[in-house]
């Protein structure tokens, strides 16, 4: 009875990961909350400097491939969304600071690779397994990360 529990509880810890705290279970664009999640830890994390988001992208990554494995989630189901909080926290490590225009920039930017699955995202995308559901929205936050940093070297935000 107690091995059962704990399978029940590993479960269900990786169901809450899995699914972002509960966002991937909202009914429509289960992604595009996913990543507003990401976007919001990511902007409190980046408040108190790029290592805490670094840190926190990497322990969701590593936290999310387990999770994916534990649930099963090898096609990518809806609500799984950990992938796009990773990769949205990926794409604002590229802001040198929090700001409105930048978090615009980053969430726009992360949105439009995973949602077209440009190259390597595809491909990733069509793993069908831990590492292409979580991979594909690592490069897709790489990405976005890029472009950001481009940007942003020609056009740089103004402090507030």
């Amino acid at each position: 009875m107690a091995a059962i529990l704990g399978v029940a509880r590993r479960m269900a810890v990786a169901r809450f990961i899995a699914s972002g705290g509960g966002a991937g279970l909202a009914p429509r664009a289960p992604g595009t909350f996913g990543s507003l999640v990401g976007l919001v830890l990511g902007a409190i994390l980046l408040h108190f400097g790029h290592g805490p988001l670094l840190v926190v992208t990497l322990l969701a990554s590593g936290a999310g491939v387990w999770a994916v494995q534990q649930v099963g989630g090898a096609d990518d189901a809806g609500w799984i969304v950990i992938d796009e909080i990773a990769g949205q926290m990926i794409a604002l490590l590229a802001l040198p600071f929090v700001s409105l225009p930048g978090l615009v920039l980053a969430f726009a930017l992360f949105r439009l690779f995973d949602i077209t699955k440009l190259g390597p995202v595809g491909m990733l995308d069509r793993r069908h397994d831990a590492w292409g559901v979580m991979g594909d929205d690592w490069v897709a936050g790489v990405f976005a990360f890029i472009c950001a940093a481009v940007i942003l070297f020609f056009f740089p935000l103004a402090r507030a």
